[in-house]
Protein backbone atom coordinates (compact mmCIF):
# COMPACT_ATOMS: atom_id res chain seq x y z
CA UNK A 1 0.00 0.00 0.00
CA UNK A 2 2.79 2.26 0.58
CA UNK A 3 4.61 1.67 -2.75
CA UNK A 4 0.61 2.52 -4.75
CA UNK A 5 0.04 5.67 -2.54
CA UNK A 6 4.05 7.48 -2.93
CA UNK A 7 3.67 6.52 -6.55
CA UNK A 8 -0.27 7.86 -7.02
CA UNK A 9 1.38 11.05 -4.88
CA UNK A 10 4.25 11.09 -7.54
CA UNK A 11 2.01 11.35 -10.36
CA UNK A 12 -0.57 13.84 -8.12
CA UNK A 13 2.41 15.78 -8.13
CA UNK A 14 3.26 15.66 -11.97
CA UNK A 15 -0.76 16.75 -12.84
CA UNK A 16 -0.75 19.06 -10.37
CA UNK A 17 2.35 20.49 -12.49
CA UNK A 18 0.18 20.59 -15.65
CA UNK A 19 -2.56 22.52 -13.92
CA UNK A 20 -0.67 25.37 -12.73
CA UNK A 21 -0.18 26.32 -16.93
CA UNK A 22 -2.82 28.64 -17.42
CA UNK A 23 -6.02 27.82 -19.42
CA UNK A 24 -5.26 24.04 -17.67
CA UNK A 25 -6.36 24.72 -14.36
CA UNK A 26 -10.05 22.78 -15.22
CA UNK A 27 -7.58 19.68 -14.84
CA UNK A 28 -7.80 21.03 -10.45
CA UNK A 29 -11.54 20.01 -10.32
CA UNK A 30 -10.55 16.27 -11.22
CA UNK A 31 -7.06 16.39 -9.39
CA UNK A 32 -8.81 17.03 -5.87
CA UNK A 33 -10.82 13.77 -5.82
CA UNK A 34 -7.73 11.82 -7.46
CA UNK A 35 -5.42 13.00 -4.76
CA UNK A 36 -7.86 12.30 -1.91
CA UNK A 37 -7.96 9.08 -2.85
CA UNK A 38 -4.00 8.75 -2.48
CA UNK A 39 -4.43 10.32 0.46
CA UNK A 40 -7.31 7.17 1.96
CA UNK A 41 -4.98 4.62 0.15
CA UNK A 42 -1.68 6.44 2.09
CA UNK A 43 -3.69 6.30 5.33
CA UNK A 44 -4.67 2.68 5.26
CA UNK A 45 -1.15 1.82 4.31
CA UNK A 46 -0.42 3.79 7.45
CA UNK A 47 -3.08 1.69 9.36
CA UNK A 48 -1.66 -1.83 7.94
CA UNK A 49 2.18 -1.64 8.09
CA UNK A 50 4.39 -2.18 11.09
CA UNK A 51 5.96 0.84 12.25
CA UNK A 52 9.20 0.64 10.07
CA UNK A 53 7.61 0.29 6.89
CA UNK A 54 5.43 3.03 7.30
CA UNK A 55 7.42 5.60 4.96
CA UNK A 56 6.66 5.23 1.80
CA UNK A 57 2.49 5.17 3.03
CA UNK A 58 4.01 8.51 4.93
CA UNK A 59 5.65 10.26 2.16
CA UNK A 60 2.27 9.30 0.22
CA UNK A 61 0.03 11.03 2.01
CA UNK A 62 2.23 14.23 2.43
CA UNK A 63 2.73 14.29 -1.67
CA UNK A 64 -1.01 13.64 -1.39
CA UNK A 65 -1.77 16.11 1.31
CA UNK A 66 0.19 19.11 -0.40
CA UNK A 67 -1.34 18.38 -3.70
CA UNK A 68 -4.73 18.76 -2.81
CA UNK A 69 -3.73 22.15 -0.91
CA UNK A 70 -1.94 23.70 -3.95
CA UNK A 71 -5.12 22.69 -6.12
CA UNK A 72 -7.59 24.74 -3.60
CA UNK A 73 -5.49 27.29 -3.51
CA UNK A 74 -4.89 27.68 -6.78
CA UNK A 75 -8.83 27.13 -7.69
CA UNK A 76 -9.43 29.85 -4.90
CA UNK A 77 -7.00 32.13 -6.55
CA UNK A 78 -8.90 31.50 -9.90
CA UNK A 79 -12.28 32.07 -9.25
CA UNK A 80 -13.19 28.08 -9.68
CA UNK A 81 -14.34 28.12 -6.24
CA UNK A 82 -16.83 30.40 -5.30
Amino acid sequence: MGLISLLWGIFAMLWMLLALIPFLGWGNWLLIPFAAFGALIAAIGIALTAREKRGRAKAGLILNGIVIVVAVVRLNLGGGII
